[in-house]
């Protein structure tokens, strides 16, 4: 069985973004299933915003929402006869992610969650930064001095 980890945050554009793969799937032998793991990532809320909403009210808010969502986008995954699991963030994505990563093994991460303007989106898939890893700039750097000794 064939797993697939989706994070996503807005159902039109997951629907866009995931297109092309459902209809790569399409000519599929009749027995290859798929797992998907929908991962609703709810949009952010102010700090300021506890004046007036209670935290259970944040917390039925988010829920409802990714209800919303699931509802959305989880029918046409399970068209083909597919598994869907769903999930909701409610921590750092890299967190979830190596848990989903450490339960579900090896399995395709498709990010399709909408960019936002001017905001940076959270890095879904957990990166592992060995002993021997060395940034760009400074590998870059130490060649040019190697080369202006020369």
């Amino acid at each position: 069985m064939e797993k697939v980890i989706v994070y996503l945050d807005d159902a039109d554009y997951a629907q866009q973004h995931l297109a092309p793969v459902l209809a790569a799937r399409a000519g599929r032998s009749p027995g290859a299933t798929t797992l998907w793991v929908l991962v609703a990532c709810a949009p952010r809320m102010t700090r300021r915003i506890s004046k007036w909403v209670s935290h259970s009210s944040r917390l039925n808010w988010r829920a409802k929402w990714c209800e919303k969502l699931f509802a959305a986008v989880a029918p046409q995954l399970r068209s083909g006869g597919d598994e869907v699991s769903l999930e909701m963030v409610d921590g750092p994505l890299s967190d979830l992610g190596r848990k989903l990563m450490a339960e579900h093994g090896p399995c395709r991460v498709i990010d399709a969650r909408r960019p936002r303007l001017g905001e940076p989106l959270e890095q879904a898939t957990p990166t592992t930064r060995g002993k021997w890893d060395v940034p760009g700039a400074i590998t870059g750097l130490a060649a040019m001095l190697v080369l202006a000794a020369d």
